[in-house]
């Protein structure tokens, strides 16, 4: 049979060959895979940022907690070698086993402060750090879990950098999972007050912040969820003297299901040297002026206070 070299075949005889059981492609998929890439902010974008600052509050030095044990070791380490990644006005220092901050600390100017209108939330990943090593957007998709800011996006937005300081806030490194209601409800009911006062008077503040790692947290889409989230504020006292208060806000009962949120429940008033325990994170002598913690030493026994309103914390 001879062939003919000459022939060519006719449009309506073509027929595309692809793998048997493939389907033709959906131009609408490609445009959702490409909605669904990561933002992340390039690593040169955060030149210049001064991160936590030590002596913000003048003589009452606050150094950075220190991370002891198997914190230590879990410390995700930076391309520099150094452990905090500096932003306007706050830092965060990342768990490697986690992929979310171990700690964050913020300096807060109620005196500075400028209110920033919250606009579309637009959440990045910080370029400073392999895209692995942070837990993304796709932890949060469809599900009753809140992008929980550690260091809440008003404390750091004051001085000329406020704007910028407001952006910061939206990484993934300033991020924790946490159910709703827990998240819009009992932790925020906490930084108000702290804002509010630190506004009110026009006082600096120091505020450090971050989750208890447990052993038994959910598994969650690979995530090990918190269950439990702390804060300590350090800042100086009407008569000018250094003081300090600890937090901590349990939230096992609403991780009891992600598809249901329940209500609202209790937030403590603990001692720093209680969230030592909890978080294998030394503040140093910060806890000699926390009245917690003092009143542990001196009576042998933990102690803890039912926060229920403003009035209800101690300093």
């Amino acid at each position: 049979m001879a062939i003919d070299l000459d022939y060519r075949p006719r449009l309506e005889t073509m027929k595309r060959l692809r793998p048997e059981g493939d389907e033709a492609p959906r131009p609408e998929l490609a445009l959702e895979a490409r909605r669904r890439q990561p933002r992340i902010t390039p690593a040169e974008a955060f030149d210049g940022r001064d991160g936590y600052v030590e002596d913000f509050l003048g003589e009452f030095v606050v150094p950075w907690p220190d991370p002891r044990g198997r914190r230590a070791r879990d410390v995700q380490p930076l391309a520099d070698g150094s452990q905090l990644l500096a932003y306007s006005h706050f830092s965060v220092m990342m768990s490697k086993s986690r992929r979310i901050a171990m700690c964050v600390g913020v300096n807060i100017s109620g005196g500075e402060s400028v209110k920033i209108e919250r606009t579309a939330d637009k959440w990045a990943l910080d370029g400073r750090l392999p895209v692995e090593c942070q837990v993304g957007e796709d932890l949060y998709a469809d599900n009753l879990l809140d992008r929980g800011h550690l260091v809440r996006r008003e404390d750091p937005n004051w001085g000329g950098d406020a704007a910028t300081a407001n952006e910061d806030t939206f990484h993934f490194t300033n991020c924790a999972p946490q159910m709703a209601a827990f998240n819009q409800k009992t932790w925020l009911s906490l930084e108000d007050y702290v804002l509010k006062n630190t506004r009110q008077w026009k006082e600096r503040v120091t505020v450090f912040s971050g989750p208890v790692f447990r052993e038994d947290d959910r598994d969650y889409r690979g995530v090990l969820i918190p269950t439990a989230f702390w804060k300590v504020v350090a800042f100086l006292s009407d008569d000018l003297k250094p003081s300090a208060t600890a937090y901590m806000i349990d939230q096992s009962r609403e991780l009891g299901s992600l598809e249901a949120a329940f209500g609202r429940f209790k937030t403590y008033q603990r001692s720093i040297a209680r969230i030592e325990e909890l978080t294998d994170l030394d503040f140093g002598d910060l806890k000699n002026y926390d009245g917690f913690t003092n009143e542990e030493r001196a009576n042998g026994t933990r102690i803890e206070a039912v926060i229920e309103r403003a009035s209800d914390i101690r300093t």
